[in-house]
């Protein structure tokens, strides 16, 4: 019988053949591998001695920056609320966890009630000292958020919120910012009047001061069912500035957005939007640029306005442009976008309500059309491309128009306007 895989002539068959490890060998190995893991075994315990070690330096530590909060001088106050600051941000560096397990021992430990009793001392220092330890207590820590308002904090914040030192204030505007973000906090703070301060300081503070104010009247915003009541219509022509002057699809353009609807609710604030400079048009660039949070709501502030009057605002929003965004919106925006555009669509059309052609209806023979061009597969992709196109050409027909008006303007049209 030959073989079926014969060696080819010419070459030379391999043999591999499998170690054999004598039993000294093997039991060689096995010690290697008990002192390897001896030695870990003995790192690891170093490791968890530093920790403890660490640990029980820092337990010390924190409770002699209780021990000086509470009963030594003022000195000796501002010093440990310095030191608690440093604590937090020392413990950040290294882990979040770690920061988070400082933060909840210092609070345990007693320091935010004395914290809180600085924020009304004479001394400026004193004051700065504690807004600052307050602060790198609650960021991160909705458990200290609520135990600093708890502590009565917000009385003295809103105190602060009146300085005329810019520092102070700015500190201030940031603490009701982070306490704000927790809900339990939110009743306390629009009680206390913080509210018409930050609008304050929205119209006339600095650049921080301004985004801070920002995030804590949105934060507040949602707490109270009457969200209007808690806005001033004086807020309307700084926000107007800022969502101008941001990204219209930043989070801090979604805020201010925010606002601004809110605000379009009364009287007062769409006056206040309408007169402001750029106003409607800042809305209107919203609507085309921004995300789609923003979008909804700066298309929900432009329907408030052409609801409340139509006479009014209709051809303010139309002189602006806004047609070609809202077609866009349609198709591309949220759920409640894409409603509240249809519904603004309709009321800037000139024909009577009675003869105007719904956008539902507009983009349902777009659709029919489509589904007949490339079949019911490919229809909404292909609606979608043709809507896309009547806002194109819309656009250009836009700008166009605006072209001509802008030629045809005599120098004394200019000058009368």
């Amino acid at each position: 019988m030959t073989d079926k895989n014969p060696t080819p002539k010419g070459t030379t068959e391999r043999k591999y053949s499998v170690p054999v490890f004598s039993e000294r060998e093997r039991e060689r190995e096995g010690d290697l591998r008990m002192e390897l893991e001896d030695t870990v075994a003995v790192e690891v315990r170093k490791q968890e001695e530093v920790v403890e070690t660490w640990n029980q330096r820092k337990q010390t530590q924190i409770l002699q920056l209780s021990e000086k909060l509470i009963h030594g001088d003022l000195d000796s106050q501002i010093e440990a609320a310095r030191d608690i600051r440093k604590l937090v941000r020392k413990s950040s560096s290294s882990s979040s966890s770690s920061s988070m397990k400082t933060r909840s021992k210092l609070a345990a430990a007693g320091v935010i009630q004395p914290l809180v009793f600085m924020l009304v001392s004479p001394s400026l220092d004193a004051q700065e000292a504690s807004l600052l330890a307050l602060l790198n207590l609650a960021v991160r820590n909705e458990r200290n958020k609520v135990k600093i308002v708890t502590a009565g904090a917000v009385p003295p914040l809103v105190e602060l919120l009146k300085f005329q030192n810019g520092s102070l204030r700015e500190l201030a505007t940031a603490a009701i910012l982070t306490l704000s973000a927790a809900s339990p906090n939110k009743p306390a703070i629009v009680a206390a009047g913080a509210t018409p301060l930050l609008v304050q300081i929205l119209c006339s503070g600095s650049v921080q001061g301004k985004v801070d104010s920002v995030t804590a009247l949105h934060n507040l915003s949602t707490s109270t069912g009457n969200s209007t009541a808690i806005l001033d219509a004086k807020a309307a022509p700084p926000l107007i500035n800022l969502l101008k002057e941001c990204k219209k699809y930043s989070k801090f353009a979604e805020k201010t957005t925010a606002l601004l609807e809110i605000l379009s609710n009364s009287e007062a604030g769409r006056i206040a939007i309408s007169n402001s400079d750029g106003g409607i048009l800042t809305l209107v660039e919203t609507v085309e640029d921004g995300s789609l949070v923003s979008t909804e709501h700066a298309v929900g502030a432009l329907l408030s306005l052409c609801q409340s009057c139509r006479d009014k605002y209709r051809e303010l929003i139309l002189n602006e442009g806004a047609i070609p965004g809202l077609l866009r919106l349609t198709v591309e925006g949220t759920a409640e976008a894409r409603e509240r555009a249809r519904t603004l669509l309709d009321l800037l059309r000139d024909s009577p309500r009675e003869k105007r052609l719904a956008s539902s209806v507009l983009e349902r023979i777009v659709y029919d059309i489509a589904a007949r061009v490339d079949g019911a597969d490919k229809a909404a992709e292909t609606a979608k491309r043709l809507l896309q196109d009547m806002v194109q050409r819309s656009m250009e027909h836009s700008l166009s128009r605006i072209q001509h008006r802008a030629a045809s303007c005599t120098p004394s049209d200019i000058r009368s306007t």
